[in-house]
């Protein structure tokens, strides 16, 4: 228990939190966050950094996971989100945090094989503006 209380135990939470967060689990990562900073308040730049690295963790978990069944399965991904990104490319990915269309968004850009550097790129802009507004707001 004192191992995960501690920075090193509690950004891994953070770390984990933030990658199923992101994956197609249901999930919040807001909580754990908060919880650790409570904690180490002095610690909110490694902790949004830790966050956002998961964040995009997951997000790019997503997006594997697409290119995966389009070529294994004949199941279809959100015909909204692959619109987007056919119009948009992997720009699209920077709102991929987006609790609605996120996930979506991932697994179609994975379906459309769309770059995924540049996929990887737009999650992570996006994902660490996401956290740091929060940690500005709190």
């Amino acid at each position: 228990m004192d191992a995960l209380l501690s920075p090193e135990g509690g950004l891994a939470s953070v770390l984990l939190a933030s990658f199923l967060a992101a994956t197609l689990v249901p999930f919040s990562s807001e909580a754990v966050r908060f919880g650790y900073l409570h904690l180490y308040p002095q610690h909110e730049i490694v902790a949004v950094m830790f966050a956002t690295l998961g964040n995009t963790m997951g997000g790019m978990t997503t997006y594997a996971i697409g290119r995966w069944m389009q070529r294994h399965t004949k199941k279809q991904v959100s015909q909204k989100a692959l619109h987007l990104l056919r119009t948009y490319g992997s720009v699209v990915t920077v709102i991929s945090w987006l609790p609605p269309i996120g996930d979506a968004i991932c697994l179609a850009a994975g379906w459309l094989r769309v770059n995924w550097p540049a996929a990887l790129a737009f999650m992570a802009l996006g994902r660490l503006a996401r956290y740091v507004a929060i940690a500005y707001i709190s």
